[in-house]
């Protein structure tokens, strides 16, 4: 009976008569509502050269970032003050007694802090797109945030930047089911805004991987026209880009003309920059004299060069077969047949030796920034490219490219 006593006694200790309740998805719905309140928000942030008003809660940020918890909580170091003469001590005290004294008893009450006065603070974000922060700011407070293609390079940064590591590699893994035909010119595009961060740098090369691998494609988008000016070099010029010469003209055409619509440039000029890095002597022969030709746009003599190189290899140096690459090339560069073997031995220095660096300040179309179009052995090493998805976040559907983390 002692013994039965005993041991209801110890399984009555065991048993846990406790029950943990977790409402995470109500509580993200809170702070969400919170965070869109600017009135229950003690912080507003002007985001971006249009300066649009992002509201938060201090206490969160420095609670989910150390970066936001030293630009809002540690005030900045002031100079030391010089100490005053005795004699402009005593006479400020005076001054101060004065304006007491001078003050009605019956105004002395105390007043109510105003909104303004309880300090709320104002700051400027220039690093970061409208978008790109609201999302940031929706994920602090959350805990969650829908990623997309369009922002995600922006938002891998801004994690990046206030020490969010988990949002990082969360981008960093969603990468994986985004890079597609669809979204490669929308990711390509961003990298503009975000080239100075050392993320960007690793996004950009895994997708001119992609591109690589899907040449054709890629470059027949109608969203490939909307790329700045040094990418689209940048794309042409890649050596390892299967794409055919003549996709290559198309995709470069296209370009051209969708820049000529806006700027009112001269097609010939715009399209005369891309003409070095399309191989028009690996185009048929009809294809040139029907599609390319006609146009008007690629020199005489190019196509001439085409030709007869197609005819016979040995009767055209490879370095005059674009107008760019031997720095200015006269008309009559077809050579007799007598003279090939001395012009076999340069072929293969002239086409290996195709530049593999694009640079905006050659370009007088583009912007400022400078990207390099290199390799697989690129200097962006590839084990820093991180592919860990947090086991906290769920992945959409790919074919909807978005991730809720």
């Amino acid at each position: 009976m002692a013994q039965d006593l005993m041991l209801s006694d110890s399984g009555d200790d065991e048993f846990d008569d406790t029950s943990i309740f977790e409402n995470k998805a109500g509580l993200s719905d809170d702070m969400r509502f919170l965070a869109s309140m600017p009135e229950l928000c003690d912080v507003t942030f002007l985001v971006g050269e249009t300066r649009e008003p992002v509201c938060a809660v201090k206490a969160v940020l420095g609670a989910r970032s150390r970066v936001f918890q030293k630009m809002l909580y540690v005030p900045p170091r002031e100079p030391l003050k010089e100490t005053k003469d005795p004699a402009m001590k005593a006479a400020s005290k005076l001054k101060a007694f004065i304006k007491r004294s001078s003050e009605p008893l019956l105004n002395m009450q105390p007043q109510q802090p105003t909104h303004t006065e309880q300090h709320h603070q104002t700051l400027i974000i220039e690093e970061f797109e409208p978008d790109v922060f609201r999302q940031l700011i929706e994920y602090i407070h959350t805990g969650c945030v829908t990623l997309q293609p369009r922002t995600l390079l922006g938002v891998m940064n801004a994690a990046d930047y206030y020490g969010l590591d988990e949002l990082k590699r969360a981008c960093s893994g969603f990468i994986q089911c985004c890079v597609n035909v669809d979204t490669v010119c929308a990711l390509l595009a961003t990298a503009e805004r975000y080239i100075q961060y050392k993320c960007t740098k690793s996004l950009v090369q895994k997708v001119l991987e992609f591109v690589d691998e899907h040449g054709n494609d890629v470059l027949n988008l109608g969203s490939f026209a909307l790329l700045p000016q040094h990418v689209v070099r940048l794309i042409l010029a890649r050596e390892e880009l299967k794409a055919d010469e003549f996709s290559k003209f198309q995709a470069a055409l296209m370009w051209s003309k969708k820049y000529c619509d806006s700027t009112n440039t001269s097609l010939n000029e715009v399209l005369g920059s891309f003409l070095e890095y399309i191989n028009f002597h690996m185009i048929p022969a009809n294809v040139l004299m029907k599609e390319i030709h006609p146009l008007g746009l690629v020199p005489y003599h190019i196509i001439m060069n085409a030709l007869a190189y197609q005819a016979d290899p040995s009767s055209v140096e490879p370095i005059k077969m674009s107008p760019h690459k031997s720095g200015g090339v006269s008309r009559g560069t077809v050579r007799k047949r007598a003279s090939g073997s001395s012009g076999g031995g340069s072929a293969s220095g002239a086409v290996g030796g195709r530049s593999m660096s694009v640079q905006s300040a050659r370009e007088p179309f583009g912007s400022n920034t400078t990207l390099s179009s290199s390799t697989s052995s690129a200097n962006i090493p590839q084990d820093n490219l991180s592919v860990e998805v947090a086991s906290t976040h769920s992945l959409h559907s790919p074919s909807r490219c978005s991730s809720v983390i």
